[in-house]
């Protein structure tokens, strides 16, 4: 039996908490001129989207799916990604994960939340590149949507668990003087996971960037490192002002 969209609504409003609905618009930036801008939330925690999304993904179809990212309540988008990603992963067993992938790539603009991006982006994006052309995440890098500058950084960590750092160094070198907060977080978490498994190579790139690279990401870049080697890198940065 399908699982319609309005079951899944009605079953998130099952979850409403009255406190992280007061609690989410401002911890998400939705005020005028920040990155959240107009999103509005039901109230429901991830751990419940998240079940929620595994009890029903087998009997849920792409038409709903795309009801769930075309809706303005950010909890039914984060749904509806979980249970894409269930499909995608199920898929993976049959070989039919392409229409999974395509089905993300063709509403990528509904993946607008960096919790959206990070849920999502190396599970679908990142597994069906693996083996193939990449080319994709630079265009994405070169966008001027935020969020698509995002999922190419984030998809890199499937890559970064396969010991392929080819593409975060790439990509972090072209997004070094990204003017938003918000990616100098992400690329600094992805060269940190990238140095858990290979920090010759990404010593090497922050031996040539750290003095130019934005503090914060610098900052997450380093945080695992020594407390020595983590003031050496900051020292650079602090030179580079001088």
């Amino acid at each position: 039996m399908t699982v319609t969209y309005s079951t899944i609504v009605k079953e998130l409003k099952s979850l409403i908490n009255p406190d992280k609905a007061a609690f989410f618009p401002r911890f998400f930036k939705t005020g005028k001129g920040q990155y959240g801008e107009g999103d509005l939330f039901h109230g429901v925690v991830v751990p419940e989207q998240r079940g929620l999304a595994k009890r029903h993904f087998a009997n849920t179809n792409k038409e709903t799916i795309i009801q769930l990212l075309d809706s303005p309540y950010h909890e039914e988008r984060l749904t509806g990604l979980f249970i894409l990603c269930f499909h995608f992963n199920s898929a993976l067993r049959t070989g039919t994960e392409k229409e999974w992938f395509d089905l993300y790539i063709n509403k990528i603009d509904r993946v607008n939340n960096w919790d959206l991006v990070d849920s999502s982006a190396h599970i679908i994006i990142g597994h069906y590149l693996e083996k193939r052309d990449r080319s994709i995440l630079y265009q994405l890098a070169k966008s001027k949507s935020l969020w698509e500058n995002r999922i190419a950084v984030i998809t890199t960590l499937h890559f970064i668990r396969k010991n392929d750092l080819k593409d975060i160094l790439q990509l972090s070198e072209i997004l070094l003087n990204h003017p938003h907060d918000l990616m100098h977080k992400a690329i600094g978490w992805m060269l940190r996971e990238a140095w858990k498994r290979d920090p010759l190579a990404i010593e090497e790139f922050l031996d040539q960037h750290a003095a130019v690279m934005p503090r914060t990401m610098l900052s997450y870049a380093i945080e695992k490192m020594e407390v020595k080697k983590q003031k050496s890198y900051m020292d650079l940065k602090k030179m580079k002002k001088i």
